[in-house]
């Protein structure tokens, strides 16, 4: 049974490619009675089944096209139809626009379109995009990825408490508005260039948002995650990195906001 507490677990964060034991951007987002797989990039698909099974997922939130946040989407797909599972079909997917034709181009092997939507309820994100997924809202906001379309997502549980997602983006003020007073701040942290955040500006953009609490994520490469929290000195409040398996609550008292490691099943 799905708890009403909202939290998020690190399914991965690394960039650009997985390595053992560390996935690309996905997170397990639990609440209000629904789970939400946030961004399925390559090796997330594997660890999201430490935690729940892909059938009582009930829905796929999808910050952009780039591979490391999708390509497990690819295996889904498969495992979805193929595998004999007993799954309530199509699972509701929210993604940029082109999500489904852009997954057709890599899964069709022939004259006939691979049947995409058998598996996946495709609807395409846009500026203010709101979804109720259960107990849950899900805000979308469009953000400065460097030309493809991408998002932000803010998910609130009804009880006050809130986490934000920057997916992958340069600094930004609807960034910024999206966080507002935001329990939980998930944000990337992978370089200084066009389109992405560097841990020292993900640490201005946290303050500029007051948010409660800081994780980043998707630290680039070169870079210590103890090194990027360093960089993100702007921020006041506590500050933590997101490896895979750790479970963030957002609204938690400060003791409890991080419950290190998750356990499977659990």
């Amino acid at each position: 049974m799905v708890s009403d507490v909202l939290r998020c677990t690190v399914l991965g964060s690394a960039t650009p490619y997985p390595r053992p034991g560390y996935a690309c951007s996905g997170f397990l987002v639990e609440g209000g009675g629904a789970r939400v797989w946030v961004d399925a990039g390559t090796g997330t698909l594997a660890e999201l089944q430490r935690y729940t099974a892909l059938g009582d997922l009930d829905a796929v939130w999808l910050s952009h096209l780039h591979a490391d946040h999708s390509a497990d989407l690819l295996t889904a797909y498969y495992a979805l139809l193929y595998a004999g599972l007993d799954l309530p079909l199509p699972l509701p997917l929210l993604g940029p626009p082109g999500t489904a034709d852009r997954l057709a181009g890599f899964l069709t092997n022939g004259p006939v379109r691979s049947p995409v939507e058998k598996a996946f309820a495709v609807e395409e994100l846009y500026d203010g995009h709101l979804a109720r997924i259960g107990g849950l809202t899900l805000r979308s906001r469009a953000v400065e990825h460097g030309g493809p379309p991408a998002f932000a997502l803010r998910v609130e549980d009804g009880r006050g408490r809130s986490l934000v997602y920057s997916g992958d983006c340069e600094p930004c003020p609807a960034l910024v508005e999206l966080a507002r007073d935001c329990d939980l701040f998930l944000c990337e942290a992978d370089g200084d260039g066009p389109g992405h955040h560097s841990a020292a500006q993900a640490g201005r953009s946290a303050a500029d948002a007051r948010a409660r609490h800081l994780v980043l994520t998707h630290v680039g490469p070169g870079t210590e995650p103890g090194e990027a929290v360093a960089l993100a000195a702007a921020y006041p409040g506590e500050i933590a990195h997101a490896d895979p398996g750790l479970r963030f609550v957002p609204g938690a008292d400060r003791d409890a906001w991080i419950e290190a490691p998750a356990r499977p099943g659990a």
